[in-house]
């Protein structure tokens, strides 16, 4: 059994027991969220939502808030002496599904 959720404007393919990487959510260590479900795969055959299932919802907790590596952004103009370098580390949450009901 499988889940589409969203989350942060984004899909993730996910299963019971599976830890994922989204973005940030509010929320301490320890907590339990409930995420969006858009499509739904079982023995009986999938259910989609329009454009989410009302009656089922992904339980999840939250196991460790962090930031990615950090990427670094380089604008140049040539010929003009212009230069501007900046860096990035994207925050993201990373939970454990619990169940899919």
């Amino acid at each position: 059994m499988y889940a589409i959720i969203c989350s942060g404007g984004k899909q993730y393919r996910v299963e019971e027991g599976q830890s994922i990487d989204v973005e940030k959510l509010n929320g301490q260590v320890g907590d339990k969220v409930n995420l969006e479900v858009l499509l739904l795969s079982n023995d009986s055959g999938i259910k989609t939502g329009k454009p989410i299932l009302k009656d089922v919802v992904c339980e999840a907790e939250i196991i460790a808030q962090g930031k990615q590596d950090k990427i670094v952004v380089f604008k140049y103009k040539p010929k003009k002496n212009e230069r501007k370098k900046q860096g990035h580390r994207q925050p993201f949450t990373r939970v454990k599904i619990l169940s899919i009901k």
